[in-house]
């Protein structure tokens, strides 16, 4: 019997129109263009500024860019999953909106969280459905609208994120290509490092969680850092040990986007020149669980059929690990 593996076969975006500068950010918050740049990487983020539009909307973008691309009848999707740290609202599914919502009727749907390695923990479940021969089309979608939980006061964070999504369509393949390996990993005493401390059932909102600013992300940056650098290092170098590959065998490293150096730090623990490096923070910042498949967006025109891809991430939690793919199709942009 052959072996079905799970393959991504499409791909698709959405960032908003809103560009959020570096020198706009100077008259905001006591910080410089300089700064920003050469401790992180970044120049510039989106940030969605319609009234009453959140991460279903970013996530709906995407969804129906890559089902343009492919020209997808939506009624073929078996199940959505949307990767997110910022949920349209508690108790119901953004999930379950965006799939009604591109007219993925026949599926069903749920939210994943997993602070930034929502997208890598996603890959792994939408892979194990395909796998198990239970489903054919598993749409995921990473979506994040950061800057609902930003506090543009606080030049910690502020200068960190932006708004975006990616989309990815995973079919069954029987030429070996699609996942191989995994490798993730979670550690729960992280959690005071980098949280939103209110909203949730411990901290419940109150006129006082309001006035403290207990509903924007907080993080301690430098013990983050640490942790993010050595983790996301580490796993990368795990899944090149366990598949006894080398660095001449990997095409590219696909890196959450959170810090130019947590990444270049992780490209030369597996001794990766930064050209075969994915990198796109510079245009979006951290857009959380929207990173990797904004990479694959981004990058989609430059791979190609069987090239091997390393994916890595990091977030609150703490959560991480990395994922090998083998690319299974030609752009045929």
């Amino acid at each position: 019997m052959t072996k079905i593996t799970a393959a991504i076969t499409a791909v698709g975006k959405y960032v908003p129109d809103h560009v959020l500068t570096n020198k706009m950010l100077e008259s905001m918050v006591e910080t410089n263009d300089e700064w920003i740049t050469t401790r992180t990487g970044i120049k510039e983020r989106r940030i969605l500024k319609e009234p009453g539009k959140g991460t279903s909307f970013l996530a709906i973008k995407a969804a129906e860019d890559l089902i343009a691309k492919t020209n997808l009848d939506p009624k073929e999707i078996d199940l959505v999953i949307v990767g997110t740290a910022t949920p349209d609202m508690q108790a119901a599914s953004t999930a379950a909106f965006v799939a009604s919502e591109i007219g993925a009727t026949e599926a069903f749907s749920f939210d994943l969280e997993s602070a930034c390695s929502s997208f890598l923990y996603g890959m792994s479940t939408a892979s194990s459905y395909i796998e198990a021969g239970r489903y054919k089309k598993v749409l995921l979608i990473g979506a994040d609208m950061n800057s609902s939980m930003i506090d543009y006061t606080d030049r910690i964070t502020c200068i960190i994120f932006g708004d975006g999504a990616g989309a990815a369509l995973f079919e069954p393949n029987t030429e070996g290509l699609g996942l191989q390996d995994e490798y993730l990993r979670s550690d729960g005493s992280g959690r005071e490092f980098l949280n939103v401390a209110a909203g949730g059932s411990i901290l419940p909102a109150s006129e006082e969680t309001v006035k403290n600013g207990q509903h924007y992300v907080r993080q301690e940056g430098r013990t983050v850092f640490k942790f993010a650098v050595s983790n996301m290092a580490d796993v990368s170098e795990k899944i090149l040990e366990r598949n006894n590959l080398t660095k001449e065998d990997v095409t590219w490293l696909a890196p959450h986007q959170a810090n130019n150096r947590i990444i270049e730090a992780t490209a030369n623990r597996i001794g990766l020149d930064m050209d075969k490096v994915m990198v796109n923070i510079h245009k979006y910042g951290n857009t959380t669980s929207a990173t990797l498949p904004l990479l694959l967006a981004d990058y989609e025109d430059q791979l190609r059929k069987e090239d091997n891809i390393i994916f890595a991430a990091f977030g609150g939690g703490f959560t991480w690990g990395a994922i090998y793919l083998k690319w299974a199709y030609n752009s045929n942009n």
